[in-house]
């Protein structure tokens, strides 16, 4: 069997690097708010060409902290997509605001900009564009429209760390951007992490008070916090992580060019890469009109896939709107099907994985 990922093979061949890194943070017993946490802040700001980067306990709480220190809240509408991951909705309701979705570009999965100037209305306060599988959201265009409404603009980056735009990393072009490392994303903890990413420096100070239950001084708390911090453990592992960031992102890359050779000619939609976009290929995902049956056909032929995402975040019982107003998410939704895709996998492994697909569509 082709896993769809495996993270063992990852971990064996660094495991005398986060082995040593984790003991040096035993040896120093500082567990919390450390020298590792602030060393990883410092080399994830540089890797994205920001000021700021302050580590939390998740992408999730990256998403919520941030919404909080851009002052969204009761009243406000944030844009986002109707396809992608729930957190990207479910955190403007953890902030009190109200989501409103918008369908996405077919092609790159990410938000629709002429459908999210439609969507504005007088309480929309913020956007929040997800680039999402690592393609870049067109930032360029998104930070226009946010520009000519006032309108705040949060990237969730959460699995596009070291794509670009333009020539410009995401994670640099709104009022803040947040990053997950989660362990499957192209940069992961072992265990949960997030960050968010900021030029802005009040933003920035309000996440540090944000993260560690409003803190302004010790045991003085100036605001409603939460205890959000991400741990010395895991700073110390993901600073051995993203040193193999640009291989790691390079090797996806060189996968996903194998696949796109490979099964150019098949009934199947491939990733979009657009011209300004440097895709970093968190997922691979095609789409066929047979998806269910397709995903099937690859397991009875040994090889793992996902879907990623089989409900769009409007159709979450969570939500339970209406998914049909959203059509190209709708679409997605029943058509999208992830490959393997990791910097671990062989060629041999991507070439068996190609043939394998081109016998499943021949059976379906």
């Amino acid at each position: 069997m082709i896993p769809f990922i495996d993270l063992t093979r990852q971990h064996a061949g660094l495991r005398t690097e986060l082995l040593a890194a984790m003991a040096r943070v035993l040896d120093r017993s500082q567990f919390i708010l450390g020298d590792e946490g602030r060393a990883l802040e410092h080399e994830v700001a540089v890797a994205c060409g920001v000021r700021h980067a302050v580590g939390v306990a998740s992408g999730t709480d990256a998403l919520r902290l941030a919404l909080v220190a851009l002052d969204v809240g009761p009243g406000d509408e944030v844009l986002t997509p109707a396809f992608s991951f729930v957190a990207s909705a479910s955190t403007i309701v953890m902030a009190g605001a109200t989501p409103v979705f918008v369908d996405i570009d077919p092609a790159t999965y990410t938000l629709d900009v002429p459908a999210a100037e439609r969507a504005l209305t007088p309480r929309t306060r913020a956007i929040i564009p997800v680039h999402l599988y690592g393609h870049p959201a067109p930032m360029d265009a998104i930070v226009a429209l946010a520009r000519r409404h006032g309108l705040a603009v949060l990237e969730d980056a959460a699995q596009a760390i070291g794509a670009t735009w333009a020539g410009k990393p995401v994670g640099n072009w709104g009022d803040a951007a947040c990053v997950s490392f989660y362990p499957t994303k192209n940069v992961g903890a072992c265990g949960d992490g997030g960050m968010v990413l900021t030029d802005r420096d009040d933003v920035a100070e309000r996440l540090r008070r944000l993260r560690h239950h409003g803190d302004g001084g010790r045991y003085r708390h100036v605001e409603l916090g939460y205890s959000s911090r991400l741990d010395e453990l895991q700073a110390a592992v993901l600073r051995v992580k993203l040193e193999r960031l640009g291989e790691w992102t390079e090797r996806r890359r060189r996968v996903a060019a194998r696949y796109r050779e490979l099964l150019t000619d098949l009934p199947l939609g491939l990733p979009v890469e657009r011209r300004q976009a440097r895709h970093v290929y968190h997922l691979f995902t095609v789409r066929h009109a047979q998806r269910d049956a397709l995903a099937k056909a690859l397991t009875d032929l040994g090889v793992g896939t996902a879907v990623h995402y089989p409900l769009t975040v409007p159709n979450q019982p969570l939500f339970g709107g209406d998914e049909r107003r959203f059509p190209e998410a709708w679409r997605a939704a029943r058509e999208v099907l992830s490959l393997p895709c990791f910097a671990e996998l062989t060629d041999a492994e991507v070439d068996a994985v190609a043939a394998a697909v081109r016998k499943a569509c021949e059976r379906i």
